[in-house]
């Protein structure tokens, strides 16, 4: 090891020995200190017995834990965090054991070669963790729960005699928050960035920065204020974009940071606790994160810089994911938070239904699995190359990185601490305003976020924007210059008045990036009111309708795909309060009807098992094109015998679909475990049809969700205690929910159910159903007066749909194909 090699290994070793702040209770309690705990700093020779050859010492006397008995201080440093705690400072191979306040032993993990070792899971049962010798975290995770937080914890080495020990000290909850002190003095510098890019002889490494969070752990993050000759010299509105992903990479600002700045805005990207520069070791959404983003928050406000020293944030997908998650602490100088594009609970998009998503989720864990490893980043390389020795340094801790996706693919079943990275119970913690728009087709996060929007019950005020599209729409004039209004009304708070100047270079921008013509904002909506007037403005803004519903999206403005809808509605809540259920019967010869059926028109129909279908995607030969107008589409076809299909008669009247939909099928098998797919499509009088929307579910699980399953909205525990297999013939009455969707139907179109294994009908996410061994299963769906399998669909009326259907190919997220009829195969009586 080189002396520069050995300064960078101290260094890292001593981030984590920062001091740490006080802590108070959630409800403003007794503040209680919560300090570095290195053993050698806070006890004597012996603690609680008699040493050999000397006298006994008594320390930390306020603690009874009894793993204090008996021992000698330990030379390691013990940094605890919000539901971690990290040692530093061990030998090498150094067995190191974590003691509840009762003295249980509850998990011991041995430090890797430079001595470190991370505490975040507690196995069910006593384990031990050597990560040297290829240990898994998986019995710790899948079995065992996330290290409570608490008092009297205790860190010992039992391989010497007597055992090394350190004081006790407490995991903090993520509502264990410092006193606003310990957010002062936290100075960040920043760069100027305008419409060509950096202000004059500026660096864009000037405007990087060191926060510093509650545990010590320092989070890289890159500052970025507007142009002084557009915006003049500040303070600025200021926001911050958070995530796993490059938010603090100097030389090339995320989509949100960068529209910001651009709009007038100061910028904060930071990178989480284990990624990029940052210090730390990375989780997938752990409670350490939330409560960093609040620190974050914090320290970002006090600077001179910030106008009004409140703070908004941004960002679209893990970036807008991010924000609900540090929304729900509640930081003080939160003014709003922007999230587009968001998943709803973190376990269900890697197993949406109970099935595996084999797709993009995987791919995606898998990323950040990478990334998060040492030197996973090219552009950390070469901050490290020009001499950051902070960002080195926190490369050392990676060694301690779980593999996720290889850990999460083995939670068949929710876990007990799922709960804590749930968005649907957390959401409504949030008391911020709140502006959230999505896709119901998103191809990557999916449209489950649509069902969470009624959980927002303390925000002060919130606007949900939802239409079909793609992941990436949050960005598009669909939705942006809504998004700016909301930011001037909560974070800048004054007027929106977008300049001439921004709609000028903008439209070509947006069109250039979207593959589309004649693109951009919105005009000013609040031009009857003065410019003084903001608090009128404000009132105004706040009387319109909180949910806002963009339909056929892509066929707006005869450019097909282009990200401009064709018509609009707005609702108090979603789903729409006025929305009435309509159900569709599975009948005779492929047929939907609005009539349960009769005995004499009973039947069960029967489809095979599709063992290629869960690794068919309907993206064509030039693959996933993320920002291509039109998608090359090939949406292939179940084969015949692999599906069943239900087609109703043409509409007498228009049916717009607004809200979640749900199939009640009565189903068997000649297997135990049995994935399904149901799919709902549009089939328009050209002869062509369009999906609509698509739900899974693994059959075995059947508690319900009573919390969460209401009117047309079903939510299944996917609790271990609440699977059940099959039993083979023996016939099932399930509930296979889907997302929201919002389209109209018009008269003279048809609805159509397919219900088949899952797969071929998604474009980013694959399934990995059951194998079988090579048999073919035969499923069996049921139609007859006792046991009436059928369809559950929101509908809404009152609206005017425009004439004429939508193009084949347009609507934006939507594959659409020729219509092919399907014969059902039925059992014989």
């Amino acid at each position: 090891m080189n002396s520069r090699q050995a300064a960078v290994t101290a260094l890292g070793l001593s981030l984590l020995a920062l001091p740490l702040v006080a802590a108070c209770d959630g409800d403003g309690g007794k503040s209680s200190l919560v300090a570095d705990t290195g053993g050698g700093d806070t006890a004597a020779d012996t603690v609680g017995g008699d040493s050999a050859g000397g006298d006994t010492v008594e320390v930390d006397t306020r603690s009874p834990n009894p793993a204090l008995e008996g021992t000698v201080p330990a030379a390691f440093t013990v940094s605890p965090g919000v539901e971690t705690v990290t040692v530093t400072n061990a030998t090498a191979g150094e067995a190191l054991t974590l003691y509840g306040a009762d003295g249980e032993r509850l998990v011991t993990v041995v430090a890797d070669e430079l001595g470190q070792a991370h505490f975040a899971y507690v196995g069910g049962t006593y384990t031990v963790l050597d990560l040297r010798e290829g240990g898994s975290p998986h019995d710790l995770v899948k079995d065992g729960h996330a290290l409570r937080p608490g008092d009297d914890y205790v860190l010992r080495d039992d391989d010497v005699d007597p055992p090394a020990a350190s004081a006790a000290f407490r995991i903090l909850d993520v509502h264990d928050v410092p006193p606003t002190s310990a957010y002062e003095g936290q100075e960040l510098r920043g760069i100027h960035y305008g419409i060509g890019g950096l202000g004059d002889g500026e660096d864009a490494n000037d405007g990087f920065n060191y926060i510093t969070m509650r545990d010590g752990v320092q989070l890289s993050a890159m500052v970025r204020l507007p142009d002084p000759a557009l915006w003049g010299d500040g303070p600025y509105p200021t926001v911050i974009e958070y995530s796993g992903y490059s938010p603090s990479r100097p030389d090339d600002p995320e989509p949100g940071s960068r529209i910001a700045t651009l709009l007038g805005y100061a910028s904060v990207g930071v990178n989480m606790r284990g990624t990029g520069c940052s210090g730390g070791v990375f989780d997938v959404f752990n409670p350490a994160q939330h409560a960093d983003g609040y620190d974050v928050v914090e320290v970002v406000a006090r600077q001179p810089w910030v106008l009004n020293h409140k703070v908004g944030m941004v960002g679209l997908s893990y970036s807008g994911i991010t924000q609900l998650y540090v929304a729900r602490t509640n930081p003080p100088s939160l003014a709003a938070v922007t999230p587009l594009s968001v998943i709803a609970d973190s376990w269900q998009q890697l197993w949406p239904g109970g099935i595996y998503n084999d797709g993009f989720t995987r791919q995606w864990l898998e990323e950040r699995d990478n990334e998060a490893a040492p030197n996973g980043q090219s552009w950390t390389d070469r901050r490290i190359a020009g001499g950051d020795t902070t960002c080195e340094a926190h490369q050392l801790l990676r060694k301690q990185n779980f593999a996720f996706e290889e850990l999460f693919r083995e939670l068949e079943f929710y876990p007990d601490d799922a709960a804590e990275r749930s968005l649907p119970t957390l959401v409504h913690e949030i008391a911020v305003p709140v502006y959230l728009t999505g896709a119901f087709q998103d191809e990557q996060t999916g449209g489950q976020f649509a069902e969470m929007l009624d959980a927002f019950t303390a925000t002060p005020t919130h606007k949900f924007t939802l239409y079909n599209g793609r992941h990436v729409d949050g960005y598009s004039p669909l939705v942006l210059t809504r998004w700016w209004e909301f930011l001037e009304i909560y974070v800048a708070q004054r007027v929106p008045r977008l300049s001439d100047l921004v709609r000028v270079v903008a439209g070509p921008e947006l069109g250039k990036t979207y593959d589309s013509d004649d693109l951009g904002f919105e005009p000013d909506r609040f031009t009857d009111f003065a410019d003084e007037d903001y608090a009128g403005v404000r009132a105004a803004y706040e009387a319109q309708k909180p949910v806002r519903v963009l339909f056929e999206s892509g066929a707006g403005n005869g450019q097909p795909g282009a990200p401009v809808a064709r018509f609009e509605a707005s609702w108090d809540a979603w789903p729409p309060p006025d929305a009435e259920e309509r159900v569709f019967y599975l009948g005779p010869d492929g047929t939907l009807t609005d009539d349960a059926p009769i005995a004499a028109d009973g039947g069960i129909d029967t489809y095979e098992h599709d063992a290629d279908a869960g690794a068919v995607g309907f993206f064509g030969p030039r693959g996933y094109e993320l920002m291509k107008r039109l998608w090359d589409i090939r949406w292939t076809q179940f084969p015949e015998g692999k599906s069943l299909s239900y087609v109703s008669a043409p509409l007498a009247e228009d049916m717009v679909l607004a809200g979640p939909v749900y199939a009640d099928l009565w189903m068997t098998s000649e297997v135990e475990d049995v994935d399904v797919q149901v799919a709902i499509m549009d089939v328009r009088p050209d002869g062509t049809e369009y999906l609509l929307q698509n739900g899974w579910h693994r059959l075995g699980h059947r508690g319900l969700d009573d919390l969460r399953t209401n009117a047309l909205r079903v939510e299944y525990t996917f609790d271990e205690s609440d699977y059940e297999a099959l039993v083979p013939g023996q016939f099932l009455e399930t509930k296979v929910p889907m997302p929201s969707v919002g389209h109209p139907i018009r008269k003279g179109s048809r609805l159509r159910v397919v219900i088949s294994t899952p797969g071929r009908n998604h474009g980013t996410w694959e399934f990995d159903n059951p194998s079988y061994d090579g048999m073919t299963p035969v499923q069996e769906v049921a139609r007859t007066p006792a046991m009436p399998s059928r369809i559950h669909l929101s509908v809404v009326t009152g609206l005017t749909v425009p004439d004429g259907i939508a193009p084949c190919p347009s609507l934006r997220g939507q594959p659409c194909r020729d219509y092919e009829p399907t014969t059902n195969t039925t059992l014989e009586e």
